[in-house]
């Protein structure tokens, strides 16, 4: 009796569970988080599954399954976030369930249940937020010349709208990344978004932004931005993407520009490009954009808003 007693409480461990506890989350979501190779990949999708986990604890609920997540899904709706978010949010759910499954915490069948989810369907796309030509050049000028935070807000601000880097390209930057590249300057093997490796000419005006500010920072090696602190002096190795965050939304509010993301300058690169004529394939590479469709959205030429369609109808007023 105790032989078979015992034989079947090891059966009974062994057996894949329909619910999961905090315990079982966790080691599924640091599966998942060591699974990807990205940074950005890794805190977007921490952030996801902790929001899931704050959901899938504070219900009532029966077990992890495909009904589970579909009201998680009807949940994520009702607070009004848009498709993309929604969607990312459900992929990260998917890739725990799937991740639980692999470790025998998770039935495969509730597994491939969840897999079976959609995401919310996109329609239409969203209007991208771009600077004109003189907006640009008015925002990168408009910080100080004179202080030493100013010429590295200067040079930040002009590398953005330049280069079209995003921040954490930016805040990664290092000086030996810039180098002579077919008798121009150019940052080099530039490791972006999905690892994808680029090379990034630099215009002119851009270099002589960056040198105005490692002259007066004295920075000859390591990474290209360093905090400056009250007193006017370097301190610290480096700048956090944050850092970047504020120097664009403290800029832009001086100049009455609301809601404007260090993004926004990437797509006003684009775009300004686009406008000087720049072919999309060698705008696809300056982005490090994989699809020329992302490129497009970027550039938003599908639709023209400055020269609109129904702007002369005949039917103005005289």
């Amino acid at each position: 009796m105790k032989k078979a007693s015992a034989k079947s409480a090891k059966g009974k461990k062994s057996r894949p569970k329909i619910k999961l506890g905090i315990p079982d989350l966790e080691h599924s979501k640091n599966a998942v988080l060591r699974s990807l190779g990205s940074p950005d990949s890794r805190r977007g999708y921490q952030h996801a599954i902790d929001e899931f986990v704050a959901w899938y604890c504070s219900e009532p609920r029966l077990a992890f399954n495909k009904t589970v997540v579909l009201r998680y899904r009807f949940h994520l709706q009702e607070r009004g976030l848009a498709p993309g978010t929604i969607n990312v949010r459900l992929a990260a759910v998917r890739r725990l369930a799937y991740e639980a499954a692999e470790a025998g915490l998770l039935s495969p069948e509730l597994a491939a249940g969840i897999h079976r989810v959609k995401g919310v369907r996109k329609l239409g796309s969203r209007l991208g937020n771009w600077l004109t030509a003189g907006e640009a050049s008015a925002l990168w000028q408009l910080p100080d010349g004179q202080t030493l935070t100013g010429k590295r807000n200067r040079a930040i601000l002009a590398i953005l709208l330049g280069c079209g880097l995003r921040r954490c390209e930016l805040a990664k930057l290092a000086i030996n990344s810039l180098q002579r590249r077919e008798e121009r300057w150019a940052i080099v093997d530039l490791v972006g978004k999905g690892r994808h490796i680029r090379t990034v000419p630099v215009p002119n005006w851009v270099k002589e932004t960056l040198d105005t500010w490692l002259t007066a920072a004295g920075v000859e090696s390591g990474p290209l931005f360093r905090c400056v602190c009250r007193a006017g002096k370097l301190w610290g190795n480096g700048i956090s993407e944050k850092t970047v965050w504020h120097v664009v939304k403290k800029t832009a509010a001086s100049m009455n520009i609301p809601r404007l993301a260090p993004h926004d300058l990437r797509r006003s690169c684009a775009r300004l490009c686009h406008d000087a004529g720049g072919e999309l394939e060698q705008i696809q590479f300056l982005l490090g954009h994989v699809s020329v469709q992302t490129t497009e959205r970027y550039i938003g030429c599908k639709q023209r808003l400055r020269v609109a369609v129904n702007d002369r109808l005949g039917i103005e007023p005289g």
